[in-house]
């Protein structure tokens, strides 16, 4: 039997292994589950922008369970009482949305972690995380096994970035290419010069710092430059935009009909 608290997401990360996954923004179980079979490394049931509720994101990660492939939860917000309940429902890697400086990372990793490390609260015996305590050792094992993505997606954030990767629990790093376009003032325009320097220099402080650099582009020939930069969790895609231009796209062979296009270097 094979041990359930292994995180191979954190592992991955530890032995700089670059990992390829998706965006989840359906809210979907359904969906969610067709695509796990498709042979991403992760994916991301979205908590922040997309309609998920505890329970459609508990309902995702059984749908994945059964499939080789790592389920990552953005939460909402950097909130102790919702990441305890996304770790209880069976969460292992979280993502974590704006983080801004070394003092909210902190908070961040002590919401994923039992006393004394952290500040998580012990419900175990409710919890799908340790089988309804079913897994002897969960309390003694479960804060090694989480792994924390924060997401800097700020000009304050960059400026913090070396505080924020000293932070001891922090796993990686996601830059958020659409917030951080958005505070460098090219809304709608993460391919803009400026915002692609400082997403680069960004990857490198990442690798430097030994942690594990992440971003989401739709964009393929940018999602290969973050690769080549040296990013370790890379979204390539989300299952929305997939559906939505799919479903044009086939419309468009009968019908003269646009099809919306992503500007190059885009996120979605």
């Amino acid at each position: 039997m094979s041990d359930i608290l292994h995180n191979p997401f954190k592992a991955a990360l530890a032995a700089r292994r670059s990992m390829i996954g998706l965006w989840l923004g359906l809210a979907s179980p359904y969906a969610a589950e067709m695509v796990a079979g498709a042979g991403y490394d992760w994916l991301l049931v979205d908590g922040e922008h997309a309609p998920n509720t505890l329970q459609t994101i508990l309902a995702q990660l059984q749908a994945v369970a059964p499939y080789p492939t790592h389920p990552v939860v953005r939460v909402a917000w950097n909130d102790a009482v919702m990441i305890k309940q996304v770790l209880d429902v069976g969460a292992q890697t979280l993502l974590i949305p704006m983080i801004d400086d070394a003092e909210q990372a902190r908070r961040a990793v002590a919401a994923t972690r039992y006393p004394p490390q952290g500040s998580r609260g012990v419900g175990a015996a409710l919890a799908r995380a340790s089988r309804w305590n079913r897994v002897p050792d969960y309390l003694q094992r479960a804060n090694e096994q989480i792994c924390v993505l924060v997401q800097v997606e700020t000009r304050k954030a960059l400026d913090n970035l070396d505080e924020i990767l000293s932070v001891e629990g922090v796993d990686g790093v996601f830059i958020g290419p659409s917030d951080l376009a958005a505070d460098f003032g090219a809304l709608g325009n993460p391919g803009r010069a400026d915002v692609q320097a400082a997403i680069g220099t960004a990857i490198a402080a990442i690798n430097a710092a030994g942690k594990g650099a992440g971003i989401l582009s739709a964009d393929v020939a940018s999602s290969k430059r973050y690769i080549e930069l040296g990013t370790l969790f890379t979204a390539v895609g989300v299952d929305t935009t997939i559906l939505a231009r799919g479903a044009e796209n086939v419309l468009a062979q009968f019908r003269d009909v646009r099809v919306a296009a992503a500007p190059s270097g885009g996120v979605y």
